[in-house]
């Protein structure tokens, strides 16, 4: 089994923010599957399940708020015998430029807290995969980071994230290729 979390904010308001790239990129990888999420009230979180290669994978956006990710995490974990090398965290990154992806097989949380949330589940120096899918800084420096990564997208981003999205799943279906081999 292997589980691809996706982090962002529940909520209608933070639908269309920087914040929710981790939804989005589980709400593509879902709609290339064919899948809905359902709520799922113990893990605090919604949920989507699929056989990929022979593989059970699980989709999961905690709804927890993205400061606290790893609450849903640590549910799931106590709930299904995962390991760390089992997981894949997909979220947003300021520091990459918008629309860059990044796939690594571990290292710190960089200063994002949804990232923080979950390493602090593991021993330090666990590795957690992540993808972390670019959204830039704004462009004036007056703008605070948290004020920027709550903010909609822009008429030109949000003309480009399709592109974005396409991309990040077929790195997603990528790494799975590679761990269900």
């Amino acid at each position: 089994m292997k589980v691809l979390i996706g982090l962002g904010n529940p909520g209608t308001p933070y639908k269309h923010t920087r914040h929710n790239m981790g939804f989005l990129v589980l709400d593509a990888l879902a709609k290339q599957w064919q899948l809905s999420f359902r709520n799922k009230t113990s893990l605090q979180a919604e949920i989507a399940e699929h056989l990929f290669e022979g593989e059970k994978i699980i989709l999961c956006k905690p709804q927890t708020f993205m400061n606290v990710s790893g609450k849903s995490v640590q549910a799931l974990l106590h709930q299904s015998p995962l390991r760390p090398e089992d997981l894949l965290v997909v979220y947003d990154d300021a520091d990459l430029p918008f629309g860059t992806l990044r796939y690594k097989e571990s290292g710190s949380s960089a200063g994002h807290n949804g990232m923080q949330s979950i390493l602090e589940l593991f021993p330090n120096g666990t590795a957690i995969a992540r993808l972390r899918i670019g959204i830039g800084r704004p462009a004036f420096p007056d703008v605070p980071l948290d004020e920027w990564v709550l903010k909609r997208w822009s008429p030109e981003e949000e003309q480009q994230l399709s592109t974005i999205l396409d991309a990040a799943v077929q790195e997603i279906l990528t790494h799975l290729s590679e761990k269900t081999a």
